[in-house]
């Protein structure tokens, strides 16, 4: 299993744009992918799991994922939250 902490790097958090970006770049990838926000882990593949996680601007997350690409999943989905989602 690969993992990663990272930080919500956009002014308005996981909303709905960033989180359908994030569940579409996941799906794309055949690995399982988890995110974790202060003991919540939910399906990283899910848009109604990703946006309970209600993750503000600054919002700590861990990253898993596990299987055959998972690494390259982990920094896709990683630089594109820290990287503010291309805003």
């Amino acid at each position: 299993m690969i993992q990663k902490t990272v930080t919500v790097n956009n002014e308005h958090g996981l909303h709905a744009r960033p989180a359908a970006l994030i569940v579409r770049t996941a799906t794309k990838f055949r690995s399982d992918f988890f995110i974790e926000r202060d003991g919540v882990k939910v399906n990283g593949k899910s848009i109604m799991g990703v946006m309970m996680l209600a993750a503000e601007n600054g919002a700590v997350l861990t990253l898993s994922a596990e299987g055959v690409d998972a690494e390259y999943l982990i920094e896709e989905i990683a630089a594109m939250i820290e990287g503010g989602f291309g805003t």
